[in-house]
């Protein structure tokens, strides 16, 4: 029984293009009280214009009306659990929201001069402090904007001290168990990559590792927890494998929520790591942005973090660009400052023991999930679960359901979906993410949800395979949709 949805109040919407009539506007404006300009003649007629062709012309009303109904179509984190696998959607808190909104952080402009930006700079360099010590690094950088971007940072970190040795070397290792964009990043900084596979546990192989790791190796790009939620408990003998070769250990920090507090990836060996402080500090991400990549070195990689760097010179903050070995800039201004001043004020909420306990809230919530529906979706790998757990769709797929049709489904128990088939390394994979932001109520409703599914794939598998049943548009062609966009309306044509 579908205990959560409940119907939309507004079930169409037509563009507001569609809404247009003509003469109608939204405004009310005073008379001109300045001699009107002639714009042809200032600006020349092909630069003008006085209509633009087709630009709706609807009422105050019915914009608000037309926005206000679109709204009710979107899911958001406001509204229910967002249970997408390795994405770390959880809630954005309202302090947050409000420090970032203080005049003097939301009016800054980046070209503002160093000692009109002091209260800037003192968050960045704060903000780098406690990443400093969340994650054992010896630096870090706030430049790069998202955490792909983060990922090409560390590894051209990396190509850089291989470089000023002598020898960039020629390939990265990745597992199959890594974050799809870690090969793409490895390439783009002029690397061959070659695949590390998993054992059974679902953990990186030591014996292949061991064979594939020589000295043309520049480093291993290692997701951990990795993308199965599982954590890689022979970490400390993979840094060993890499470094007694002269490589170095890169670590996607994407899984960060499950390690906050109780473990630092410095102290178990990493050189260099990327952080989404859009992801594990909860600043608002999704929909392209905004986000941060916030990339963390040990002390032989600082020399080659990008300029400029933050410092302090007597009582006042400066940029340093006298950087020698540095791989330059990778972004135009200095990171999404509006990003950091949330994830700062997200650390400084919590404090030490309160980011602690938010991580053992996230390996709680997905060790729940992870026991209530065991006995009745495949979990493929048993190795203790951290944040996240990875199903299949194996028993689904014997009534002819797989793990796209179940998350159609759950649309209509008024769910955003899961993260669909990946990892890749787990056939008709189901990854699912609580995060610590859910409490059991929510939980046990997504549960409820998934045994449910479960129960109709096999009872009645064509209610699955046709949902979702509640919403405005089903099932659509989702590879043309990638493929062949239709970005605008065009009006129809006057007969």
């Amino acid at each position: 029984m579908i205990k959560k949805a409940t119907p939309h109040l507004t079930q169409n919407e037509p563009l507001v293009f569609e809404r247009s009539s003509p003469g109608k506007n939204g405004y009310q404006l005073p008379a001109l009280d300045v001699p009107p300009v002639d714009a042809a003649a200032v600006l020349g007629a092909d630069n003008t214009r006085t209509e633009i062709e087709d630009f709706p012309e609807v009422s105050e009303v019915d914009a608000i009306r037309h926005f206000t109904r679109l709204s009710t179509y979107n899911y958001a984190i406001d509204l229910g659990l967002y249970p997408l696998g390795s994405c770390t959607m959880k809630y954005n808190p309202r302090v947050n929201e409000a420090v970032a909104r203080i005049d003097g952080l939301t009016w800054i402009h980046p070209y503002q001069p160093d000692a009109l930006s002091q209260g800037a700079m003192e968050i960045i360099a704060a903000l780098e402090a406690a990443l400093i010590e969340i994650t054992g690094m010896d630096a870090v950088t706030l430049q790069p904007a998202a955490g792909a971007h983060g990922e090409f940072t560390g590894i051209l970190l990396v190509r850089a001290l291989h470089e000023s040795r002598g020898n960039a070397r020629k390939r990265i290792l990745i597992p199959d168990s890594a974050h799809g964009t870690n090969p793409a990043t490895a390439r783009m900084a002029g690397y061959e990559v070659a695949n590390v596979p998993s054992n059974d546990r679902g953990m990186i192989d030591l014996a292949a590792l061991e064979k594939l790791c020589d000295e043309d190796t520049a480093a291993l790009m290692v997701t951990n927890p990795n993308t199965l939620g599982v954590f890689e408990q022979d970490i400390t003998r993979i840094a060993e494998i890499l470094h007694a070769k002269g490589a170095m250990v890169y670590m996607d920090g994407a899984n960060m929520n499950a390690l906050v507090g109780i473990a630092r990836p410095g102290d178990f060996g990493v050189d260099v790591m990327h952080l989404n402080l859009h992801k594990t500090f909860s600043t608002p991400h999704g929909g392209g942005g905004p986000g941060s990549g916030a990339v963390a070195v040990k002390s032989h990689l600082v020399p080659f973090l990008p300029s400029p760097r933050l410092e302090r010179s007597g009582n006042a903050w400066r940029w340093n660009y006298d950087l020698p070995q540095s791989i330059g800039k990778v972004r135009a201004f200095y990171g999404n400052f509006g990003v950091l001043v949330r994830a700062l004020a997200y650390i400084l909420a919590h404090g030490g023991p309160g980011l602690r306990n938010a991580t053992l809230d996230a390996l709680l919530n997905a060790n729940y999930i992870r026991a209530k529906l065991e006995p009745y979706y495949e979990h493929p790998h048993k190795a203790p679960t951290m944040h996240e757990c990875v199903f299949s769709d194996a028993l689904q797929a014997k009534h002819g359901v797989r793990t796209g049709d179940i998350a159609k489904r759950l649309i209509d128990y008024g769910f955003h979906p899961y993260t669909v088939s990946f990892p890749l390394i787990v056939h008709g994979a189901m990854m699912i993410e609580p995060t610590e932001t859910e409490g059991k109520i929510e939980l046990d409703l997504f549960i409820d949800a998934m045994i449910s599914i479960a129960e109709e794939a096999e009872r009645e598998p064509d209610t699955v395979l046709h949902a979702p049943h509640s919403t405005r548009t089903s099932r659509v062609d989702e590879v043309t949709a990638a493929r062949k966009p239709i970005v605008r309306w065009k009006p129809p044509q006057k007969v």
